[in-house]
């Protein structure tokens, strides 16, 4: 059998320093968590207000379950659709002030049930290069044609978009980009896609709770509203629970129910998690001063690594991505935050480009100031480490 050449790319990955490997967590989601057997602080969760781990949550899970029991037991367009789902879809709906949603087990399945479901041949697809591959897969799927753009390059976008002649075009963007933590600016995308009348599928997986006055993500952070929006967003991260929904007019959610095979051809999740994640939004509509500490933690950390030898990207989000440059240096720095009972895991190619491997630090509003000063004072050490070292 040809394990031996499976075997020669794994070493061959080895080599480069980008084996990935799983750790175990044996506590719930939080800043300070038990991995592997050991006490640690972590910066490395999307869990970004906190609330993973919150009773509320777990209590309105076993709530759900007592109710509708735990399996779906079918796909939504058989039996599996609930009265949890539906509750669940409706207060979607309302929170970010679209007509109608769709849930999604996952991000992933989301984008590509949405990317295939509206478009296909005789199509174009507009990307942004820094996009979640998640998009990246869904445009290869549709069979459009795939144009990509340099990162924020709106210029180049315009051009793209003059130059098409497709029967319909979609716009896909991240909103918060998941490795860089910048925002994508939506404004100015939508006023694109209006000048050369195309759609905009945006992918808020990382500002959905977070972004917005109450939460409810980067259009009400943008305050922009457009029939030609097609919004995404993930419920595992700052909603502490699981899934992702699609939200847009009647009629793009209705072409997904009956097309988007992501969709049609796999079991709904679970009716307790839509349950819990009813008491999810309740907690991010109501209370604010998550979000308040969450910013006052970004400041917090931002000022505190101005002056380190690597170089902290531009981002007011929960998204710190520390650059390292390589691979190997990355690895290394890390192994040392965890000797010191921090974890910041590196984030090497081929999720980002060669040459920017990096230090992903992900701000939760679980975390207090000290765990942000424990960070800071780790990685300034480290840093006096490798100055002497070089």
């Amino acid at each position: 059998m040809p394990f031996s050449a499976l075997a020669a790319q794994l070493a061959a990955l080895d080599a480069q320093g980008l084996i990935r490997q799983r750790r175990v967590l044996e506590s719930p989601q939080s800043a300070h968590v038990v991995v592997n057997g050991r006490d640690v602080v972590a910066f490395c969760s999307n869990d970004y207000l906190g609330i993973a781990g919150d009773p509320r949550l777990t209590a309105a899970a076993c709530e759900g379950a007592g109710r509708y029991g735990v399996g779906a037991g079918a796909s939504h367009l058989i039996l599996g659709h609930g009265a949890a789902h539906h509750a669940l879809e409706d207060a979607l709906a309302r929170f970010v002030r679209l007509p109608r949603v769709l849930l999604f087990s996952t991000g992933y399945m989301a984008n590509i049930g949405i990317v295939t479901a509206l478009t296909g041949h005789n199509d174009a697809l507009f990307a942004d290069k820094l996009n979640h591959a998640s998009l990246n897969d869904a445009a290869l799927l549709s069979r459009a044609d795939f144009k990509r753009y340099a990162h924020g390059d709106l210029r180049a976008l315009g051009r793209l978009l003059a130059a098409s002649r497709a029967r319909r075009k979609l716009v896909i963007s991240d909103a918060v980009f998941s490795m860089d933590g910048d925002v994508a600016p939506v404004p100015e995308l939508l006023r694109l896609c209006e000048q050369y009348d195309a759609w905009l599928l945006l992918d808020d997986a990382h500002g959905f709770g977070v972004l917005g006055a109450s939460g409810s993500g980067v259009l009400q952070h943008f305050g922009v509203a457009s029939a030609r929006i097609v919004y995404m967003a993930t419920l595992g991260k700052a909603a502490g629970v699981f899934g992702a929904f699609a939200a847009g007019q009647p009629e793009v959610i209705e072409t997904l129910v009956q097309r988007a095979r992501s969709y049609i051809y796999t079991t709904a999740t679970p009716p307790m998690l839509a349950h819990a994640l009813l008491a999810s939004l309740n907690i991010i509509a109501a209370e604010d001063y998550r979000r308040e500490h969450l910013a006052r933690l970004i400041t917090g950390l931002k000022r505190g690594l101005a002056g380190l030898r690597w170089r902290l990207l531009p981002s007011d989000t929960a998204i710190q991505p520390l650059v390292i440059g390589s691979s190997d240096e990355a690895m290394r720095v890390s192994a040392a935050l965890a000797a010191r009972g921090v974890l910041v895991p590196p984030i090497r190619p081929p999720t980002v480009a060669q040459g920017t491997a990096r230090l992903r630090i992900s701000l939760s509003a679980a975390h207090t100031p000290e765990d942000v000063a424990q960070l800071v004072e780790a990685l300034q050490g480290i840093e006096d480490g490798f100055a002497c070292r070089d």
